[in-house]
């Protein structure tokens, strides 16, 4: 099971809390009694520190990247590299907090909540929190907000460029997040122009246009080659003074 971000471990004492959050459980929502932990600085401080790196999957799920037509057209690549960089996350020393993010569709969608395409492709591990979303913006109402440092780092991949990676990476740009998207390794379907004859905006140039605008909001933007060979390395830091 993915971590409970309400769980708060039955030992009362400090030492359990501090372990307990840093296998993940990056929320506490009943907080202990004051004699718990003599440090409410520390509980913060330790919190917070664990979400100063973020890995963001957004809606990496059966449906969207089933093969064509029913998927992505981008599908096959997306599954590759989406799964390449969790990879190169979870071996990070120390890793970035990996947080899944899942949407549930309305009823009769690929991804209605517990239907087969609503599962994730890929498993979270245990510490590995899920967030479950209704809107395109990951942080609307969700505990997102909570999980994450305002300054921290994102590292964004996922589905779709055009409505959950659009909103989401928006959002985070405005709370004060470096915002890291990589190319390659987010998508989205074609689209049919209703007003424009019914003609059909190929997925890729959907892709590179979200991308163009993301990049002139504040979000950096790096292709999958480049982030496989140093994704927790330097490559925040470029744009830095």
């Amino acid at each position: 099971m993915p971590a409970d971000i309400s769980y708060l471990p039955p030992n009362n004492s400090c030492l359990e809390l501090l372990r307990t959050l840093k296998l993940g459980h990056t929320r506490a929502l009943r907080m202990p009694s004051p004699h718990v932990c003599h440090s409410e600085d520390l509980l913060f401080h330790t919190m917070t520190t664990l979400a100063k790196r973020v890995l963001l999957l957004l809606d990496v799920q059966v449906a969207n990247l089933a093969d064509p037509p029913k998927g992505v057209p981008a599908a096959a690549l997306l599954r590759n590299n989406i799964s390449s960089v969790l990879t190169i996350a979870r071996s990070a020393k120390p890793p970035p907090l990996i947080i899944h993010v899942r949407n549930c569709g309305d009823q009769g969608d690929a991804d209605e909540a517990h239907a087969p395409g609503w599962q994730l492709l890929l498993s979270p591990l245990p510490h590995e929190p899920v967030v479950d979303k209704l809107k395109n913006n990951a942080f609307a109402g969700t505990k997102l907000a909570e999980m994450i440092a305002p300054d921290a780092e994102i590292v964004v991949v996922g589905l779709g460029s055009d409505f959950s990676v659009r909103a989401t990476c928006s959002v985070a740009l405005g709370r004060g997040n470096d915002v890291i998207l990589i190319r390659g390794a987010h998508g989205t379907f074609d689209r049919v122009e209703v007003l424009h004859g019914g003609g059909i905006t190929p997925s890729a140039r959907i892709e590179a246009e979200v991308e163009d605008e993301l990049e002139e909001a504040g979000v950096l933007r790096v292709g999958y080659e480049r982030c496989a060979r140093n994704l927790y390395g330097s490559i925040a830091s470029e744009r830095r003074p």
